[in-house]
């Protein structure tokens, strides 16, 4: 009888949330059809049918994280009552391991029993996969103390890794083994706050930015740029565009261009750190930073240095309008090199962004400010942009992030070559 089952919908997805359920038991789908909403660890994404038939069991409730290739729901021809289908429906307070689920057991251990009448005593059994344990061994870290993020509270690699960084750090900070290394947290008394459950992207964004700040070496370079051509150039585009009847252009679009110029011109930048080596980028694919209610989501403009300014643009409103409505797709989010991440509308005038792995570096954009600069001995008012470039040490070394800054400042003071 065919499963539908959690599928992969990123590169970096390892398990989905089921948002909801747009058919029901008994209703007759069709390949290609829309049957279900998954959010990932990026978005909210649409999941299609895999055969014809009839839904005849729900697996997996709205609100259940499952990992990926586990069976979410069954189809078949409709004769098989749901009731016999042979597969037990995952809810919220029904995610129990089968034996296969539980990990290894070291010898002398004892085997849970889930029976009404277990003839040993039960042993509390950590959920995990057997990659977690692998990594587990190796690392030396006690799997009891993890605090699993998967399916069911299953222990994930990552979350090994996560714990081992964490111990290490605390190491590091308490060296003396007879002193307590955990501050303790007064706890706030009942009523005086409220749980908000983070949602898949927010939870999975969470494990990433504190992976990035663990393991790349950021360092951050400020460079202020005189933005007054920049403007009276946009001006004048957006004057042209709009007797056309077209679309307007931002400043930031102009800064995608602008970075995009940068990286063609200076592609040392335009790298990733794996290991032993560097990987550096033939495309110039930059990610743009869009607050969602869900969490901050990076659509990619792809190719961003061959395409126009006003190209830019409309991709750029399109993917961000998606963001926000939770419709963007995989592929709108994979394979950036370099990201943009700009609070300037909010009137933040300097601020520092994690690199988003495996990108090797985040531009921060501030708000443009009117600041008093010396011209020919005469004081005049001009509009100044500073940014802020977070780099990853093992990748990009000081010297190549400030001449990158200094190209990309040559750039936008003379905005003219920006679009030659």
């Amino acid at each position: 009888m065919p499963e539908i089952v959690m599928p992969r919908l990123s590169d970096t997805m390892e398990d989905g949330v089921v948002s909801a359920w747009l058919k029901q038991v008994g209703d007759q789908i069709t390949r290609g059809e829309i049957v279900a909403e998954i959010e990932t660890d990026k978005a909210l994404m649409e999941l299609e049918a895999y055969d014809d038939g009839v839904l005849e069991k729900i697996l997996a409730e709205p609100g259940v994280r499952v990992a990926i290739g586990e069976p979410i729901a069954i189809v078949g021809d409709g004769t098989t009552s749901p009731a016999s289908s042979g597969a037990a429906a995952v809810t919220r307070s029904n995610v129990v391991p089968s034996d296969a689920d539980l990990p290894d057991l070291a010898a002398g251990s004892q085997r849970v029993s889930h029976g009404d009448t277990a003839s040993v005593s039960p042993r509390v059994v950590v959920k995990s996969s057997p990659l977690a344990r692998k990594i587990a061994r190796e690392l030396q870290v006690d799997m009891d103390a993890v605090v699993g993020t998967g399916p069911g509270g299953r222990v994930t690699k990552r979350d090994v890794e996560a714990a081992h960084s964490a111990a290490a750090a605390t190491d590091i900070e308490a060296p003396e083994r007879g002193a307590s290394s955990v501050a303790v947290q007064p706890v706030p008394a009942p009523g005086e706050f409220e749980e908000v459950a983070l949602t898949n992207i927010q939870r999975v964004s969470a494990i990433r930015l504190a992976e990035s700040k663990q393991q790349a070496p950021h360092f951050y370079l400020t460079s202020a740029i005189d933005v007054t051509e920049l403007f009276a150039f946009r001006a004048r585009i957006n004057a042209t565009l709009e007797a056309a009847g077209e679309s307007k252009v931002s400043v930031n679009d102009l800064l995608v261009k602008a970075v995009a110029a940068a990286l063609r011109k200076d592609p040392s930048v335009n790298v990733s750190f794996a290991g032993d080596k560097l990987l550096r980028h033939k495309g110039i694919h930059i990610g743009v930073a869009v607050a969602t209610p869900v969490g901050l989501l990076v659509p990619v403009i792809r190719d961003a240095d061959r395409k126009s300014v006003s190209e830019i643009a409309t991709e750029s409103r399109d993917k961000a309008t998606r963001a926000r409505d939770r419709k963007l797709r995989a592929e709108d989010m994979s394979g950036g090199t370099f990201t943009i991440s700009n609070l300037g509308m909010f009137g933040i005038e300097q601020f520092t962004a994690v690199i988003n792995s495996p990108e090797s570096a985040i531009l921060a954009v501030g708000a443009a400010a009117d600041e008093l600069r010396l011209d020919n001995d005469e004081v005049v008012a001009r509009k100044i942009l500073r940014v802020t470039m977070s780099a990853d040490h093992r990748a990009i070394d000081g010297a190549v992030a400030a001449q990158f800054l200094a190209t990309l400042k040559e750039l936008v003071e003379n905005p003219l070559r920006i679009v030659t």
